[in-house]
């Protein structure tokens, strides 16, 4: 389905078993889709244990670019998106995403009222520039708990333990992972489970 926003229409792909405990809506990163091994695995395992996911294309994707363009802009299209989400499936919010549509969930989490956020490969930094952190980016999620797990081998960087809840650091996989799903999944699951009792 299509969801109108200021910055375009977005296309969401939503699950919503009978009896879901939670919305988690997840996100994709600047050039890549909702299709990412990573997204995939943890939407299975949400809808598993009884939740209801939403896959975000979000407008830049869907008019065919591939940069985000102006944070401002892509934050206020994702809170439209997410309070037409909760219209659908009036549940505890959870958001998340993969690398920018991680930092998305991220600066966005306390508008949209979230009670937690899934940061998956979290791009801390451009590479090889650390002086240039997004942590603040991280840290503007507030006191909503941010889960993130990002390859130990991400040349993007990887959180500290002290800027989330919980940092999960998956052994020799890159930015995109390209293995380490289980992981993933094992690191994700008690976590949303609270929310699926």
């Amino acid at each position: 389905m299509l969801i109108e926003t200021s910055a375009g229409p977005a296309e969401i792909d939503l699950d919503k078993p009978r009896g879901a405990r939670f919305l988690l809506v997840l996100t994709h990163g600047s050039g890549g889709g909702v299709d990412a091994k990573d997204l995939l695995a943890v939407r299975d395992l949400a809808l598993d244990i009884g939740g209801a996911v939403a896959m975000v294309t979000q407008p830049y994707r869907v008019a065919g670019r591939r940069a985000p363009g102006s944070a401002a802009v892509q934050d206020l299209a994702w809170l439209e998106i997410v309070a037409a989400l909760r219209r659908k499936a009036r549940k505890p919010l959870i958001q998340g995403g993969r690398s920018n549509g991680a930092r998305v969930a991220c600066r966005t989490a306390l508008a949209a009222r979230a009670v937690g956020v899934l940061a998956l490969s979290f791009p801390l930094h451009p590479p090889g520039k650390p002086e240039k952190s997004r942590r603040a980016e991280l840290l503007a999620a507030g006191r909503v708990e941010v889960v993130v797990v990002n390859g130990a081998n991400d040349p993007f960087g990887i959180p500290e333990s002290a800027d989330a809840a919980e940092v999960v650091i998956v052994p020799g996989q890159p930015h995109s992972f390209r293995s380490g799903f289980d992981t993933i999944t094992a690191a994700v699951e008690p976590w949303l489970r609270r929310w699926a009792p």
